[in-house]
């Protein structure tokens, strides 16, 4: 299975690079993958058929209002994760990056199970390590870094212990 899904996403990672996803994703995707969460209550996610993924929960940065996102991981090891808001090699930051900045402390849905995170960014001195691990996963995802003319986001998400 690991081996036929490596395939796939050797396959299709071009295709994610081209103006034409670019330029139709951040449009097309998000709703589906809406619908699909409330329709498997969270349990499934198109991008997870490629990619680990997961749905993030932050806090709005000026509203305070709940928001929640959809998004590619890496694994970083006991349970961490790594994002990176590549935005779909948009010119602008996208919002959930300035969430976690704003608030630090959110929670992730994996396969289902939601957990509390701290956020930490990834600073200068690890970027390339940590682009080398995602790159590992999905080749040339870094391209939308340098595309989007930009610094991309790079974020740790820490698993916490709840207290009770």
């Amino acid at each position: 299975m690991n081996q036929a899904v490596d395939i796939v996403r050797h396959l299709v990672a071009p295709l994610t690079r081209t103006r034409c996803f670019r330029r139709l994703g951040p449009r097309v995707l998000p709703p589906v993958e809406r619908v699909l969460a409330r329709a498997t209550g969270g349990r499934v996610q198109i991008s997870a058929l490629l990619v680990p993924s997961l749905v993030l929960h932050t806090v709005g940065a000026q509203s305070g209002q709940p928001r929640d996102v959809p998004l590619m991981y890496t694994p970083d090891g006991s349970g961490r994760a790594i994002v990176a808001g590549t935005n779909f090699a948009g010119s602008r930051h996208p919002a959930w990056t300035t969430n976690l900045l704003a608030h630090p402390d959110a929670e992730i849905t994996v396969r289902g199970r939601r957990m509390p995170v701290h956020a930490t960014p990834i600073g200068d001195d690890e970027r390339d390590a940590a682009w080398a691990r995602i790159e590992r996963q999905w080749p040339g995802y870094r391209s939308y870094e340098r595309d989007s003319a930009r610094t991309v986001r790079l974020f740790r998400l820490q698993p916490v212990r709840r207290d009770r």
